[in-house]
Parts: structure tokens; C-alpha cells; sequence
């Protein structure tokens, strides 16, 4: 008798990893039992049919035993967390991403989930290996002594140890990713929690609709990082939850630039050039950070290759795709109705 392949649950699945990623499992024929957010659907970045989608508030208890139910693999991706912009301000909100991390394990291992991948981050690293923007790539083994990230970063490091004792004191396997800035369609591209790859291109754009021909930087420009496309994180993701790699791992692209390249990129791709000005005293984050993707080669014999040209291509007519329909939208809820139209005719206003 055959046996039968894993029923799963994604956690965070109306987010924008979240929806990828069971999009990505369906279509490999993954048996994707149930997709979780605490989001309204109609705010889910996409909603996958075939799944059982389920609004529910991972942070309780009673919730994530629901969402567990059944499951053989979890995948979680659940937080309230967004680019530097948001993190740096919401310090509380991002530590008490804690809650829904610890109830999850709880509820997975409870309810007998044999593997649970937690989506860690590169902001666990130390801080003082980040001074730089000529950083030296960062080693899985550079996040101690710990000076993580203020709020996001340590809630992902005490994360990361609480799933390291989950599986040495129980039966449930743990895998954790360090996910280094994923960008792509289908993402938060305005509002705040954007990052820096969706924000520059969505300034781009304006400045071109607009004729300003300018763009607002933050920091200096010389920052740097590296970003990685969405198709080789959720295929990353997938190889590390179905390995035998106990320790937590870089997940992110080697592809190091300056966030001035990054502009750089971006109006190469838009067929324009910016006057560009400078916000020192905006969120920046630390002045460099890279992944080092030694481990994931040696012990998967893979890393994140797809160029940052290529996905920001896609990324940019994306999110150009969005601003259209958000702008065409806006002008027909504009539009006085017919009705309206024909009263103010008769009433003689039209005439003026």
C-alpha cells in the first residue's frame, strides 16, 4: 500500500509568502489541507480554491489547535511584521509575534504534526556584524553572541531556540529558514509595510505618471542588501522543510547591491532617470547585509539564483499593473451617477 503524500497547512497563507507558497504546493501536488490568516479574505494577497481557507486568529490557543487539525506538515508563516518602515515603529506589535509562534508549536505538536517549518528572518543576525555596506556575507553562526533587530529580530530568535527544543524534547521535526528580504508580485507594494524593492519601484512609477522625475530615498543610498525572488523562496522553503537540516539556515540571494543600485535597476526597467533626494532621518535599518549561502549549498546543493533584474522586471509590471487598476477604479467611484447627473440638469445647475 502506498503511502499517502503529507496533508499540510499553511499559517499566514493571505499574506504575501503565505500565498505563494500554496499556490506553489498546489501546483506541485501538494495536498494543502488548509490555508490560515487573521486577515479578512478580502484582504488575502490570493485565495487559493480547493483549500480550506479559514480567517482565525493564530495569536490564541483554541485557534491554532483549529488550524492543526489533521495536519501532517505545518508551514509557519504567520506575523505581523512589514519593511524597516514598519518594523522600526511597531517594536510591541512585532514582539508579540511570540504568541502566535509559541501557540503554534504548541497546537502542531499536540495535535501530532510530524514536520513544522518556521519562517525566521535575517534580522536575528548581530547587529555589530552590520555596521558596514561592505558587509562580509553573514554565516548562520554570526546571530551569537545575539544583538538582533529590536523587537522583530528577537521575537525570530526566541523563536528560532523554541523550535530547536521542540524537537529536541518531543517527536515533531523542526526546520527554520532565515527568509533575507523577499521581494515579487503579489506583495505589499504601498501603505507603509512595503518593502524597499516593492517601494522603489512604486516610486518610480509615480514619479513617471506624474512628470516630477524625482525620488525620495531613504538613508544615503549606500546601503546595501541582497533581495531574493519569490520563486526561489517558496522552492527553498520546501527543500528545507523536507530535509534533515536541524539548524536554522540562510534562505536568501548572494546578489549584493547598494540600494542607489537598486534605483538603479528599477529605472533601466521604467526607461527613465530621477533627480533624487535623500531622507537621512527615515527608517534605513543596518548599512549592510548579505547572506551567506555556504551551508545551503553544502547540504542542499542549491541557493537563490534568480538575477534581481529578472525579478524586479516582474515585480515592476506588477505593481504597475496594480496602480492602473487602482487609479481606473478610483475615476468610475468618481463619476456622479446618472441619476445624479439628470437631477442636476433639471434642477439647471448642469448649465452653469
Amino acid at each position: 500500500m502506498k503511502n499517502e503524500s503529507p496533508k499540510v497547512v499553511v499559517c499566514g497563507a493571505g499574506g504575501f509568502i503565505g500565498g505563494h507558497l500554496v499556490k506553489g504546493l498546489l501546483s506541485r501536488g501538494v495536498r494543502v489541507l488548509r490555508a490560515i490568516d487573521i486577515k479578512p479574505f478580502s484582504e488575502w494577497y490570493q485565495v487559493s480554491e480547493g483549500v480550506e481557507n479559514l480567517s482565525l486568529d493564530l495569536s490564541n490557543k483554541e485557534s491554532c489547535m483549529i488550524a492543526s487539525q489533521g495536519a501532517d506538515h505545518v508551514y509557519q508563516l504567520a506575523a505581523d511584521m512589514g519593511g524597516m518602515g514598519f518594523i522600526e515603529k511597531n517594536k510591541l506589535h512585532c514582539m508579540l509575534n511570540v504568541l502566535t509562534s509559541t501557540n503554534m508549536m504548541l497546537a502542531a505538536q499536540q495535535s501530532g504534526v510530524r514536520r513544522f517549518f518556521y519562517a525566521s528572518s535575517a534580522c536575528v543576525y548581530n547587529a555589530e556584524k552590520q555596521l558596514s555596506p561592505d558587509v562580509v556575507a553573514l554565516k548562520e553562526s554570526d546571530a551569537y553572541p545575539a544583538l538582533p533587530e529590536d523587537g522583530y529580530g528577537w521575537e525570530k530568535l526566541f523563536s528560532e531556540r523554541m523550535c530547536r527544543h521542540f524537537e529536541e524534547e518531543t517527536e515533531m521535526i523542526c526546520r527554520v529558514a532565515r527568509y533575507h528580504n523577499v521581494y515579487g508580485p503579489h506583495g505589499t507594494w504601498t501603505g507603509g509595510r512595503e518593502k524597499a524593492p516593492a517601494a522603489i519601484c512604486r516610486k518610480v512609477i509615480e514619479a513617471k505618471r506624474s512628470g516630477s522625475n524625482e525620488i525620495l530615498i531613504w538613508g544615503t543610498g549606500e546601503q546595501t542588501r541582497s533581495f531574493m525572488y519569490i520563486d526561489d523562496c517558496i522552492h527553498g522553503t520546501e527543500l528545507i522543510l523536507n530535509s534533515d537540516i536541524q539548524d536554522p539556515i540562510n534562505l536568501g540571494s548572494s546578489e549584493l547591491v547598494t540600494i542607489n543600485q537598486l534605483v538603479d535597476i528599477v529605472e533601466d526597467i521604467a526607461r527613465i532617470r530621477l533627480k533624487r533626494r535623500y531622507d537621512l532621518s527615515a527608517p534605513k535599518g543596518v548599512a549592510g547585509r548579505n547572506s551567506d549561502n555556504t551551508m545551503i549549498l553544502d547540504r542542499l546543493g542549491w541557493e537563490p539564483s534568480i538575477r534581481l533584474r529578472d525579478g524586479l522586471e516582474e515585480t515592476y509590471r506588477w505593481i504597475e499593473e496594480e496602480m492602473e487598476m487602482q487609479e481606473g477604479q478610483s475615476k468610475i467611484f468618481s463619476l456622479p451617477s446618472l441619476s445624479s447627473r439628470l437631477n442636476l440638469a433639471g434642477s439647471g445647475v448642469a448649465a452653469r
